[in-house]
């Protein structure tokens, strides 16, 4: 998807892939910041760890909670902080590193595009509470919903995190647990549903998929996860996390690119990936 959106921009970039352990992840940006890299990506489990990490944070990150894309940036004149990619210079320059957050509105857009939903006054469950989770929550309870439930394997993340989204949306309802009443929307931001042998991101003994009016998964591969399918079985609508990555990956490149990203490119390169 990356590829084919620079290979349409005419940029002589490459995008690719490393696995990099935790305890590492400092060390793999100080190290890619050094050999001029234009930015990264970061997916679980360092989008949390990455906002202590970066040099500067967007607003945006700061207030989701996460960072997953990072923006190298040279300082152009004093103060004014530019993308490498803009710098024309035969030597790199000192460089620092930016945290944005292209999730919490890409899941906003998959929502309405592929589920056609629009949150404000519904009521939405949330499954899980990492990174994608928190930073997911956070952007639904400023779209107007009108209930919020939250459900974490470590339940102890949550009290934190409910604070914040009343805080800053005093007028949602946002609590733990599984909803006593049916709901609009569920969403799955565990990793479960990744492998086939996995249970459900839900316990079936607090809660039923049939209280759903739908169902989205941040999981796209596999196109068809335990949830998505047990929604499907009870005749809900569903849709996997594509068009979020989608949009996320199409705003992080325009970050480093300072460049309306090519979206039905990239579109099409992530259903032949995806999908065949």
């Amino acid at each position: 998807m990356q590829n084919a959106g620079m290979n349409a921009l005419g940029l002589n970039w490459r995008y690719l892939a490393f696995e990099v352990p935790p305890t590492r992840l400092a060390d793999v940006i100080r190290g890619c910041r050094a050999m001029g890299f234009i930015g990264l990506n970061l997916t679980v489990p360092h989008k949390l760890l990455a906002l202590d990490l970066v040099d500067h944070i967007d607003p945006a990150a700061t207030e989701w909670g996460a960072v997953n894309t990072i923006r190298f940036e040279y300082e152009a004149a004093p103060g004014t902080w530019r993308p490498l990619s803009e710098f024309t210079g035969d030597r790199l320059p000192e460089t620092r590193a930016a945290g944005f957050n292209t999730d919490a509105d890409a899941i906003i857009k998959s929502l309405a595009e592929d589920l056609h939903i629009t949150l404000e006054g519904k009521s939405v469950l949330v499954l899980g509470a990492g990174g994608a989770g928190q930073a997911a929550a956070l952007r639904i309870a400023k779209s107007g919903v009108k209930h919020l439930h939250l459900v974490n394997r470590t339940e102890t993340k949550l009290p934190p995190l409910l604070a914040q989204i009343q805080h800053q949306n005093p007028d949602v309802t946002a609590t733990a647990g599984y909803p006593k009443t049916p709901v609009d929307l569920v969403i799955n931001a565990t990793s479960l549903g990744l492998r086939s042998t996995d249970p459900l991101p839900y316990d079936s003994r607090a809660w039923d998929i049939s209280d759903a009016g739908a169902a989205y998964d941040m999981i796209y591969r596999p196109a068809e996860t335990p949830l998505l399918r047990a929604a499907r079985e009870a005749g809900r609508p569903t849709a996997n996390g594509l068009g979020m990555l989608l949009h996320q990956g199409a705003k992080a490149l325009e970050l480093w690119s300072g460049r309306p990203a090519p979206v039905d490119v990239m579109k099409h390169a992530l259903h032949q990936q995806v999908y065949g």
